[in-house]
């Protein structure tokens, strides 16, 4: 994930110039019926589950070790010498998943450091040829998502800190990076995720990182694109550069922020697209493991993150980073058994929902599926009555969602008025049914 910060300007720039610039596939993307279908999956998953898991978890500091240390490439490479994550289960991972309620599964299958957590012939910097584990996690995961009927997605970084046909940290002249074949790290990239769809055939989505390092940089993306798309047109393509979408996209995602919001200071000039909306965040402060990180998220804090990114029509992707053993801490899990639990009693005011249906009220938010209507209750009304702002049709019934209990209501030119004067609030989310007509 991205640690540092680009400039307004450089940001303004960089668009303006890759609008200028589009080569034809992408100014003429059209998808494909199966990638519409596949957009309407994936935002009716809601919540999924974000994994950032490598060598650098050895070091217990996070993901972005390597580049905060300092430590020379070829140091650092050694740590592949003893990464022997024996603890690594792929059904408890999917089985952890499901039982929060999740979807979906993200992960890394390469991240900046360059190394590959997948079998790949394009680099013998990979699990099975670099490491005493010799196993393929990506392919055992796949396997166990396929039948647990959880759907997979890959991150892929684009950026490299160690290969010298990237060139990391040099300026960019005519789109090139200076003193590097570009052109022999874009065709690595190329054969890497070729391999990955076509050996993991139930991938439905690439997660890109990385665009913002040489934003000026030609990343030949109408290749890319439509390479993926060619190889299997289900595939979603997000990338996390932090702007409006890139013709040839297919999902746009925030990170650690709500769409429209910009508290974590990456989405100053992330204007909102047409296409399907996903935030993602982390349990803790950190991406990968952290043995010295303990700000854990509570139960609460997960479940209105999920109920405020679906009112604003977008899923939400938390992300976990599992030990160097393979296994993911007890805090995590707790966590989201407990999680799992209320999304099991609360979840089709969730899943298969659309939002924006109004904006962010104080109390909370407001999601539909078809002719019912979820109110949030989040916070304690500042009044005895809360009122669905815009809401115009005729309500043949309000209750709550919990125990059925019908609930006094009038409707007036503002909305939909609902009175809460003895409603005993849930701890987390008090959920309202309205069935309109």
């Amino acid at each position: 994930m991205k640690k540092v910060f680009l400039s307004l300007f450089t940001l303004i720039v960089t668009t303006n110039l890759f609008a200028q610039t589009q080569p034809g596939y992408l100014a003429h993307y059209t998808p494909s019926p199966e990638n519409i279908e596949q957009r309407e999956r994936f935002q009716d998953m809601k919540f999924g589950l974000f994994i950032h898991w490598g060598i650098y978890s050895i070091m217990g500091n996070g993901e972005w070790v390597m580049h905060q240390q300092k430590i020379p490439y070829k140091n650092y490479k050694r740590l592949a010498d003893f990464f022997n994550p024996e603890g690594f289960n792929a059904k408890d991972w999917v089985a952890l998943a499901k039982q929060a309620g999740m979807k979906y599964i993200t992960i890394t299958s390469r991240h900046h450091d360059g190394f590959s957590m997948f079998k790949t012939k394009a680099s013998p910097y990979n699990i099975v040829d670099a490491t005493p584990y010799k196993k393929d996690p990506i392919r055992e995961l796949a396997s166990e998502c396929l039948k647990e009927g959880i759907q997979l997605n890959l991150y892929y970084s684009l950026l490299d800190w160690g290969r010298d046909d990237y060139g990391f940290g040099k300026p960019v002249v005519n789109g090139v990076p200076a003193d590097t074949d570009w052109n022999s790290y874009i065709t690595f990239m190329k054969t890497q995720l070729t391999e990955l769809i076509t050996n993991y055939p139930n991938i439905r989505g690439i997660w890109f990182d990385g665009h913002w390092e040489k934003p000026t940089a030609n990343w030949h993306y109408d290749e890319i694109y439509a390479l993926i798309h060619k190889l299997n047109p289900r595939i979603l393509v997000g990338n996390n550069h932090h702007l409006a979408p890139f013709a040839g996209e297919d999902f746009q995602m925030f990170e650690k922020d709500l769409p429209g919001e910009n508290k974590g200071g990456y989405s100053a000039t992330a204007k909102i697209g047409a296409l399907p909306l996903e935030t993602c965040e982390t349990i803790n402060g950190s991406w990968g493991f952290n043995i010295k990180d303990t700000s854990y998220k509570s139960v609460k804090r997960i479940i209105h993150y999920v109920v405020n990114a679906a009112g604003k029509n977008a899923n939400f992707l938390l992300n976990v980073g599992p030990m160097p053993n393979g296994k993911i801490q007890s805090e995590f899990t707790d966590t989201l058994a407990l999680v799992g639990r209320w999304m099991a009693k609360n979840g089709n005011s969730i899943y298969g929902t659309r939002g924006n249906l109004v904006t962010p009220q104080q109390w909370g938010v407001v999601t539909r599926k078809g002719k019912t209507i979820f109110v949030h209750v989040l916070s304690k009304p500042e009044t005895a009555e809360i009122v669905v702002p815009g809401l115009k049709e005729k309500v043949v019934g309000v209750q709550l969602m919990q125990g059925g209990r019908k609930l006094e209501h009038k409707q007036l030119d503002e909305g939909l008025s609902i009175r809460m004067d003895d409603v005993a609030l849930d701890p987390y989310d008090t959920v309202i049914q309205i069935v309109a007509q």
